[in-house]
């Protein structure tokens, strides 16, 4: 392991300017003893210790296979376009496959059903449909991510996307030129498989009620990233029927009963009838949760701006039933209906046999909703932009974890730059599941007495009040002014920065990019072309944010990133913690907005040569006694109160 990442060894003589990190080995070693031995590793690497190939070197000189998951496409892509072709060269040939969701993949049955179909197009459709027919005989992997011009958000890719609701399997008449077939036996022959955590949730769901199941079995699992698994799963393992879900699955079954896949026949019109009923019912149905509002919120009154969502509400099942029992009861019938219809007909195609059964568990599911009597889910009603949906999701996903991913890979380790407080695994032992485990820290490799600042401003008001937008603004300000821009303003809430952003625009010179008003990646890509700027943004920008360099000179913080009370999720955590006679606040939220302020001081020093201010401007840090918790857990960085040393800090 040492001659691999050491003087003059493997990867010494492929990369230039490669230095061999004590703690980059380090880590390496206490892989390589999972890898053989078998077991758990909880692995700490702070940022600069090259982890990835920490990782990676040891699992793939196994020769066991391999199955890396991370956080993020970003660092996926990542992984497959510089990491594996180094490694390729520097250890020998080896095969390695990258693999995402079914909804990236095109699906050519469903675009051929599509172009077929003359129905009015808008203009975006017609444009994408071209492009899309101009690339997909041309393409080897059907990934959408090969169409930069493609829209992120746009509804026809819905419908014609390798989805299991649009999926035929082995009925389907392009099934040996399918792009999920294919990567699924790319994935089969690799000795490296590439995923992100919504797959691999995605696909140990299926794997627990299904045989639908897309990744492999390995012997050798990594979950880069980890301090997010716990979110990732929670969203996976729940059950959800929204509007979109259900106008899907009529929309489909109008769509394939006009197309010449129709059998025509006595039971058509009942087909006809079945697809109108679910129209009606579920607009009612959903009418009747928007309007009515059966839910209730959580944690009183919330902090200026503290929601992340449009609105979440905590249902009961007496309260759908007084809201929404008999349009819930008609969407129930209109829904059966529609499965009998379609199962009813003679000769169907499979097309048809798929939609009975889609129409059989969306029905499934919105029962399991209604009655919300299972106690180990929350249930909700989210409401977020035309979208609205019921949801249900686990409470605990630590023994869903347990079961799917770590009783199930002979070798499995967890890492991240952000999986420790005051230097326990206790926190993230609890959350995720595990067990009997090897733990590893590994220092950061950056300087950070001499590359970095804190600064904790004195006589900031309290950050709940109406003065703290105000003195948070004027603060910034400063900070600004002194780092002429260059910086990330991190906030907690979407309210907060548009009331940040409408104070600073018009008191400073620099660009100002602000999340929403472009794509994540395009505003990334801007911030680090633009001299000077300053990009505002909320929760996606306090991690998976790689800006090296002095572009990014400053990170501002407003508020401690505690987890709302006022979510339904984190409310039911809090209530189950404390039927366990465990304080929730001590031992749950403090140490989540521990982990989560960390990712977003994190954002700052990327690189030896960067230098910069983190500044902390919520002066509970300071003033309660959780306060010194967060203060212990930061980077080893001097820490001052005084805006002069700020100053002196940047001229020097």
């Amino acid at each position: 392991m040492r001659r691999a990442l050491g003087p003059g060894g493997a990867l010494a003589t492929v990369l230039d300017g490669f230095e061999p990190r004590e703690s980059q080995q380090q880590m390496a070693e206490a892989v390589a003893r999972v890898v053989g031995d078998g077991g758990v590793l909880l692995a700490e690497a702070g940022t600069g210790t090259g982890k990835t190939l920490a990782y990676l070197v040891p699992a793939i000189l196994s020769g066991r296979k391999v199955l890396v998951s991370t956080g993020t496409r970003n660092l996926q892509q990542q992984l497959i376009d510089k990491d594996i072709p180094l490694l390729q060269k520097a250890l020998g040939p080896f095969r390695a496959t990258c693999m995402k969701g079914r909804g990236n993949y095109l699906c050519l049955h469903r675009f051929e059903q599509a172009l077929t179909d003359d129905r009015p197009r808008d203009d975006e459709t017609r444009v994408a449909m071209a492009l899309i027919e101009h690339w997909a005989p041309r393409t080897q992997t059907g990934d959408r991510a090969e169409l930069s011009d493609l829209p992120e958000e746009l509804p026809f890719w819905h419908g014609i996307a390798a989805t299991t609701d649009n999926c035929l399997g082995s009925e389907c008449p392009r099934y040996t030129d399918c792009f999920v077939t294919r990567m699924r036996q790319e994935a089969a022959d690799a000795d490296v498989v590439i995923v992100n955590h919504h797959l691999l949730c995605a696909d140990a769901a299926v794997r627990r009620h299904t045989f639908g199941a897309v990744i492999p079995e390995c012997q050798v699992g990594i979950v880069d990233e980890a301090h997010q698994l716990e979110d990732v799963a929670t969203q996976y393992f729940g059950v959800a029927v929204s509007n979109y879900r259900v106008e899907q699955l009529f929309t489909d079954a109008a769509a394939i009963r006009t197309s010449p896949l129709f059998v025509p026949a006595q039971e058509a019109e009942a087909v006809a009838r079945a697809i109108e009923r679910l129209a009606t019912a579920s607009r009612a149905f959903f009418l009747d949760l928007q309007t009515r509002r059966p839910g209730v919120r959580q944690g009183g009154a919330p902090e200026p701006g503290a929601t992340l969502f449009d609105e979440r509400l905590r249902v009961t099942g007496e309260a759908l039933a007084e809201a929404a029992g008999e349009s819930g009861l008609e969407l129930l019938g209109a829904l059966s209906a529609l499965e009998e219809a379609l199962a009813l007909l003679k000769d169907a195609p499979e097309d048809l046999r798929a939609l009975a059964k889609r129409a059989g568990e969306v029905r499934d599911d919105l029962r399991f909703l209604l009655r919300a009597e299972a106690e180990e889910y929350v249930y909700f009603l989210e409401l977020r932009g035309r979208q609205v949906a019921l949801r249900a999701a686990p409470i605990d996903v630590s023994h869903i974890i347990r079961d799917v991913l770590i009783d199930r890979l002979p070798s499995l380790v967890l890492t991240s730059a952000t999986l420790s407080i005051g230097g326990s695994f206790a926190y993230a032992r609890a959350r995720l599941g595990i067990g009997e485990a090897l733990e590893v820290r590994v220092p950061s490799e950056f300087d950070y007495r001499t590359q970095a600042l804190v600064y904790l401003p004195r006589r900031m008001p309290d950050p709940r009040t109406r003065e703290y937008a105000e003195a948070f603004a004027a603060e910034a300000e400063r900070l600004l002014t002194a780092s002429e821009g260059r910086a990330f303003l991190l906030f907690t809430s979407y309210a907060a920065l548009r009331d940040a952003h409408a104070r600073l625009s018009t008191r400073l010179p620099y660009p100002m990019l602000v999340q929403g008003t472009m794509p994540r990646g395009v505003l990334i890509d801007q911030f680090r072309k633009t001299s000077n700027a300053v990009l505002f943004g909320t929760s996606s920008f306090w991690q998976g944010v790689d800006v090296v360099g002095e572009a990014l000179s400053c990170v501002i913080i407003d508020r401690i990133p505690f987890a709302s009370p006022g979510d339904p999720v984190v409310a039911a955590r809090i209530e189950a913690l404390q039927r366990r006679g465990i304080d929730a606040f001590a031992g749950f939220q403090v140490p989540l907005a521990i982990l989560t302020l960390l990712q977003g001081v994190g954002r700052l020093i990327r690189h030896r040569q960067d230098r910069g201010v983190i500044a902390l401007l919520d002066p509970r840090l300071q003033s309660m006694g959780y306060g010194r918790r967060f203060l212990n857990a930061l980077p080893p960085a001097p820490v001052t109160r005084r805006p002069e040393e700020v100053v002196k800090f940047f001229q020097g």
